[in-house]
């Protein structure tokens, strides 16, 4: 059967970009299929307009710690109308970056609504396209429906379009997207109010983190209400009702629901190739981001691993390499770097201590908790953390955790070191770089604790 291209993306975001251009470069027939904006969540929706936000939200920070720094600033005002203009220009920019891109690789973009129609076919619109490959790229979106009433709240989306500030509004979820919008929006003078289900935010991350993150979002002026969320949210006029178990309710000019995402598979069609999709609509693959249909293959958050862009990328990079490239290639998700871009913010690599010593590690955690000397120096109190986990019988570095200013560059640098097997002994003997915040990794010597193996249960 002859097919009018070798490759058929869904999906125009980080991953299926990247997939496409690699396969062009590779001398494949490539078209990607887009329904909405060139660039996806990332670079539309998500990492890129939520990192502009935070760095604005900073600036509140340095401004109020200048005066401790000997400048003299008169009043300060935060503009939201002109932050949005400047962030729709930049998104606007990076789409049209993406394009060009994808024009110059010779991939031809279609713009549209895709649905899968058969083995190795896609109608868009009134079109209907074969092609030898079909690679399903089309990320997730914002869960709408968690809660009665849930959606009268803005999501995410929302939110970075905003523009004007809200005077009071509640945050609903525990998540990254929760915790970040949380801090910046305190940070912008906003007073927030976070409503989440379990003792502690950011489930999944190493507990002193999580501990420590709780505290930070209360030092910005973040109200905790751990151990509740709302029953109920009712649209009042000019406002949302917030309703729980216990009679109380809530009243917020704004509110955002982040109670979590869903993979993007609803009207896709995949049913019609036998592909079962999981409780939450995620694509099931294999380490090679094969379906269960022949030829059909998925990357990315659409089916729900390790939702992060930069895993988006490898896996779509990968999978061109594998498909039209002289080798077949596979993703190694065991470590891989995250972020949580709160102020101050989290980053870390590796497992959690409980994730360690269930997998029967002997352990020696190390630790450092300190107010850092930009904060010493004008009586701040913001701190940093760290911690690493050390296998006790090998002596490797199986995880870096940290919260505090630059942690993500930081962690960033030292994945490097723990993809390679870097020892603690190497740690200690690499000459530390000073005054940083960063030497604090190479200069802990002494572990706060040891655990035997075995010890978990």
């Amino acid at each position: 059967m002859a097919f009018e291209y070798d490759l058929i993306t869904l999906g125009a975001g980080s991953g299926g970009v990247a997939a496409s251009r690699r396969a062009a470069a590779l001398g494949a027939k490539v078209a990607i299929v887009e329904g909405s904006r060139v660039g996806g969540t990332c670079v539309i929706r998500g990492c890129v307009p939520k990192k502009l936000m935070m760095y604005a939200a900073q600036y509140a920070d340095a401004l109020r710690e200048a005066a401790g720094y000997g400048w003299s600033l008169g009043d300060a005002e935060f503009a939201m109308p002109r932050w949005a203009q400047a962030k729709a220009a930049e998104t606007a920019r990076l789409e049209g970056v993406y394009r060009q891109l994808l024009s110059a690789s010779g991939v031809e973009l279609i713009e549209g609504f895709a649905r899968v129609v058969g083995p190795n076919r896609v109608a868009v619109g009134e079109r209907t396209l074969s092609a030898r490959h079909l690679l399903i790229a089309t990320g997730a979106a914002p869960v709408r429906d968690s809660l009665p009433g849930i959606e009268h709240c803005a999501v995410s989306d929302d939110l970075l379009d905003l523009v004007h500030l809200p005077r009071r509004a509640a945050v609903i979820g525990s998540g990254f997207i929760a915790i970040e919008f949380a801090s910046i929006l305190a940070r912008l003078g906003v007073e927030v109010s976070l409503y989440y289900r379990r003792p502690l935010p950011l489930r999944g991350f190493d507990d002193d983190l999580r501990q420590r993150a709780a505290q930070a979002l209360q030092a910005a002026g973040v109200r905790l209400h751990p151990n509740s969320a709302p029953q109920r949210i009712d649209k009042l006029e000019g406002g949302l009702l917030l309703r729980f178990a216990d009679g109380e309710a809530h009243e917020f000019e704004y509110a955002l629901n982040a109670t979590g995402r869903r993979p993007n598979t609803a009207q896709l069609g995949l049913e019609t190739l036998g592909i079962e999709l999981g409780a939450d609509g995620a694509v099931p693959v294999d380490g090679q981001q094969h379906t269960a249909a022949e030829h059909v293959y998925a990357i990315g958050d659409v089916t729900n691993r390790r939702n992060l862009t930069p895993v988006a990328i490898a896996e779509g990079r990968a999978l061109a390499e594998s498909l039209f490239g002289k080798a077949r290639r596979e993703v190694d998700l065991s470590l891989v770097a995250s972020a949580v871009f709160m102020l101050p913010p989290i980053a870390t690599i590796g497992p959690t201590e409980a994730e360690a010593v269930a997998a029967g590690h002997a352990l020696k955690v190390f630790e450092s908790d300190f107010r850092p000397m930009r904060q010493t120096f004008f009586g701040g109190a913001e701190r940093s953390y760290m911690k690493l986990l050390v296998d006790a019988q090998t002596d490797r570095v199986l995880a870096v955790h940290m919260l505090g200013a630059d942690a993500p560059e930081i962690v960033q640098s030292l994945a490097v070191a723990l993809g390679c097997g870097a020892t603690k002994a190497q740690f200690d003997r690499t000459i530390a770089l000073h005054p940083t915040a960063a030497e604090e990794f190479v200069l802990m010597r002494e572990p706060a604790r040891v655990i035997a193996a075995g010890a978990a249960g």
